[in-house]
């Protein structure tokens, strides 16, 4: 299924809006990847292992979301954004959301 950040696709028409797509996931750290990535932040550098867990979060919604839209009947999802915010501690959600549309 086609996505884009932007309101359109190139090169097609929207026929229909058929409303928000949205898919989410609440991921949490883990103790041992927490010191890792603890004595990591104090000689700097890219905190790989959180890099990763949020990369995987994000492909996890946005799949989420485009299968909602297909759910929905839809060819494609524009304006896709994403929002994350933090639930209690150590977790975090990642909310992937857009407009479900039918193309001509």
């Amino acid at each position: 299924m086609q996505h884009t950040n932007t309101e359109t696709i190139p090169g097609e028409e929207i026929d229909e809006v058929l409303g928000v797509a949205r898919g989410n996931t609440v991921r949490a750290r883990n103790v041992g990847r927490d010191i890792t990535q603890a004595l990591r932040n104090i000689i700097g550098g890219e905190l790989k292992a959180y890099s990763e867990l949020y990369s995987d979060t994000r492909d996890q919604a946005l799949e989420r979301m485009l299968a909602d839209a297909e759910s929905m009947g839809a060819d494609a999802v524009v304006n896709v954004r994403f929002e994350t915010s933090q639930i209690a501690g150590s977790s975090a959600e990642l909310l992937a959301y857009g407009t479900a549309v039918r193309l001509e």
